[in-house]
This record gives structure tokens, C-alpha cells and sequence, in this order.
């Protein structure tokens, strides 16, 4: 084989390994993206890590304090590119070009304005080789999220529908709660887990009263109801299980605040959003909930 050839597989193997890595941590990252790294020394890795939640330690610098002095002279693989700035942690070059790594692969340049390609530049200044553009494809997909939310300053909306073979959602009465089968609302409760918030609109609670807790994970996700009027119930199961709970609702005009309002504002986040054609104005209510970190959704309007 090729020798260049050779060393674009080894680049392609250990980045995919790196990517596995950083799926450990599937909907515990948000607002901050995925990211996994390798250190490779050799052809054998001797450091490994994944960013596991906001606030915490990066990928790199994980992977980094496990290879310890054997950093010196290997490559990094990185699913994103290292940052360059001060947030709840130190920049990731610095530590990088402090370890002596040679070599840095990097999966995809990051999207954020404040890094987008400063990572990249300061490494290759400090005289370590860098090569981008490794399964960079899958890395957007793996990060679909993150990449819109960053860019857009909007969250990444998919919307659950549960139907029957001929179009319904429910019977003609309404009295259907489940239509599909306990495998499958087993498997809702699983994709839960990866967002942020879950959206229904005031009916679902009137009419189905769902908790929209999630059975597999600790960490529940955001509760997010469409309520123009703010009629939903106090008592409603959607505020029984302890996570947090966004009404978005229409501007309350002054002197006219209801006594449901009151009590309500103290169970839930208060959202009032812009108005059209008589209804919230969605677009206005999603850049909202993105400046309170609010990165992706999953609808599951019954």
C-alpha cells in the first residue's frame, strides 16, 4: 500500500475511534458540543478522553493527562478543533503545545465565531503539523445540534408523531392515549434522554396529562409547554417530577393578570413571546428559548 495512503487510513481509524468516544456522551453536553481525543503514540493510544458535560474538562485535556509524558512527540486526535479562548476552562492549544504533542488530526474546524479556525492557526504557528477534515460529514451529523444553535441561534427541532397505517394519531373521540406499542414508547422515552427539552401544546396536557419524564436517565430534560392563554392546570402531572417546566404564552396586558398566571409563574419559567395573526409567534418563542441555552427540542404534540 501507498505509504500517504497508509497514513489517510490510520487517520480515518483513529478518528472514528475518537468519535465513539465522544457519543458517550449523548445529551449531557449541551450548550457545548461533542468531542472525543485521542493520543497517539506509535501506532498505540496512550491517552483517551470525552468532554462529558459544560463546566468540565475538554476532550483533549483528558486524553492529555492520561498520556502524561508520553505526549511528547505523538498526535492528538480531536473531533473538533482545540480551543482558543477562556471559558469555564483554560484554552486547549496552550496545554496542547505546552505537551509537546508533534501532530494534531482534527475531525472539523469549530463553528463558534469566537474559535472558527484560531485553533488551527495558532498550532500550526507554534510549528505543530496539522491536518483537518477527518469524517468531517458524520461529525456534523454526530453534532447537528450544536452546529445550528452556534451558527443560527435557534434549536434544532425534531418532531415525534406516533401514527396508524391510514394517517390517524388518535381515535375520532380523542380517547386514545398510545396508538403504538410498549417497545416503541420505551424507545421515546430513550431519545428523551438526548435533548435538552421536550415541547407539547396545552391540549396534550389537557387531554393526556403526560409526566414527559424520561425512564432511563436521571437527568430529565426541560418541559416546555405552547399555552397562549396559560390554561394549564396547577395540578397537572407535566410539574411532578422536579425538572424545569417553560410556558410560552402571549403578553398579559397590564392590570388583566389572572390569579392561574400568578400561581403558574411560581411553578414554571413565564416565556411571553411575540404575537401573529392572533397566535405565538414560534420563530420569536425558539429564539428565546436558544438565550436560555435551550439547544435542541423534541416536539411530541399529540
Amino acid at each position: 500500500m501507498d505509504p500517504k495512503q497508509k497514513r489517510i487510513d490510520k487517520h480515518f481509524y483513529f478518528m472514528n475511534l475518537a468519535m465513539r468516544l465522544a457519543l458517550k456522551a449523548r445529551g449531557t453536553t449541551s450548550p457545548n458540543p461533542m468531542v472525543g481525543a485521542l493520543v497517539v503514540k506509535k501506532g498505540r493510544i496512550v491517552g483517551s478522553g470525552y468532554h462529558q458535560k459544560a463546566g468540565m474538562s475538554h476532550a483533549e485535556i483528558i486524553a492529555l493527562d492520561e498520556a502524561g509524558a508520553m505526549a511528547k512527540g505523538s498526535t492528538l486526535y480531536v473531533t473538533l478543533e482545540p480551543c482558543t479562548h477562556f471559558g469555564k476552562t483554560p484554552p486547549c492549544v496552550d496545554r496542547i503545545i505546552r505537551s509537546g504533542i508533534k501532530e494534531v488530526v482534527v475531525g472539523m474546524i469549530d463553528p463558534n465565531p469566537i474559535n472558527n479556525g484560531k485553533g488551527v492557526k495558532i498550532l500550526r504557528q507554534n510549528k505543530i503539523k496539522v491536518q483537518v477534515g477527518f469524517l468531517e460529514d458524520k461529525l456534523k451529523v454526530m453534532n447537528e445540534a450544536f452546529l445550528k444553535y452556534i451558527t443560527k441561534r435557534m434549536p434544532f427541532i425534531t418532531v415525534k408523531v406516533a401514527q396508524s397505517l391510514d394517517g390517524k394519531i388518535a381515535t375520532r373521540s380523542g380517547d386514545s392515549k398510545w396508538i403504538t406499542s410498549d417497545k416503541s414508547r420505551a424507545w421515546a422515552h430513550r431519545i428523551r434522554q438526548d435533548y435538552d427539552a421536550v415541547m407539547v401544546g396545552v391540549n396534550t396536557v389537557l387531554r393526556d396529562n403526560p409526566r414527559l419524564n424520561t425512564w432511563f436517565s436521571k437527568r430529565q430534560p426541560a418541559k416546555i409547554i405552547v399555552d397562549s392563554r396559560l390554561s394549564v392546570p396547577q395540578d397537572a402531572n407535566i410539574f411532578s417530577q422536579g425538572s424545569s417546566v417553560i410556558i410560552i404564552t402571549l403578553p398579559t396586558p397590564p392590570g388583566q393578570e389572572t390569579e392561574n398566571r400568578k400561581m403558574l409563574s411560581g411553578r414554571a419559567t413565564i416565556l411571553e413571546v411575540k404575537e401573529r395573526s392572533g397566535q405565538i409567534n414560534l420563530k420569536d418563542a425558539l429564539k428565546k428559548l436558544a438565550q436560555l441555552k435551550v439547544t435542541n427540542i423534541l416536539v411530541e404534540g399529540g
